[in-house]
């Protein structure tokens, strides 16, 4: 009885309806702000250069998250296909993050290296020349407007802001990073970061710090 009347009272369905949903959201969010996996980023994790992160805002801005994913799932066929599933360390200097969903084309997360930069500027340009049965748009325009050295400070000042740990130097050298870069150069730049992190070897992690 008490259930049916629930359900036609449109104003407590909906008030239990928002209750549910927080008590499931908060039971989700919480623990992964107390995971080291999900708040310390993976091994071998590189710092991304200046000219990458001008790349992955220019990613973000022509709304290429639309179509491509960079989370490639614990599925054999994805590991086949893509490369190693990809871990949440590897997101962690991620503002926002672009795992998504939507694959009208292929995922990214490990494109980086699988193509030479020229391919990828054929590619952005016309994308029916490399691959005739894309669907993608190409991006002409890129190749004609330069990257702003001031916005990237800006944007590496924002993220060091939210945890990325962008040191002063990095930050005063961007604009001599990115100059007479265009935006095609640094959305390049971005994709060819898209890879698994390296943990660095005994060999090598000896010689670090």
């Amino acid at each position: 009885m008490r259930h049916e009347l629930v359900e036609k009272n449109v104003v407590w369905l909906g008030i239990l309806i928002v209750v549910a949903i927080a008590f499931g959201g908060v039971a989700e969010i919480v623990p992964l702000l107390f995971q080291q996996s999900a708040t310390r980023p993976a091994a071998g994790l590189p710092m991304r250069t200046p000219l990458e992160v001008a790349g992955r805002d220019v990613y973000i801005r022509e709304g290429c998250y639309n179509c491509h994913s960079q989370m490639v799932r614990a599925l054999k066929e994805e590991v086949l296909r893509y490369g190693a599933r990809s871990t949440v360390g590897e997101s962690v200097w991620d503002h926002p993050f672009q795992w998504g969903s939507k694959r009208t084309g292929p995922d990214l997360a490990r494109v980086g290296g699988r193509y030479s930069d020229e391919w990828h500027r054929i590619h952005l340009l016309d994308p029916r020349s490399v691959v005739p049965e894309s669907n993608m748009p190409g991006y002409p325009w890129l190749a004609e407007r330069f990257v702003d050295g001031g916005e990237v400070q800006a944007m590496m000042k924002a993220l060091r802001r939210v945890g990325v740990p962008f040191a002063d130097a990095d930050i005063d050298a961007a604009p001599a990073a990115v100059g007479r870069k265009t935006q095609m150069d640094a959305l390049i730049a971005f994709l060819q970061s898209l890879r698994e992190p390296r943990a660095p070897t005994t060999a090598s992690a000896e010689l670090l710090p």
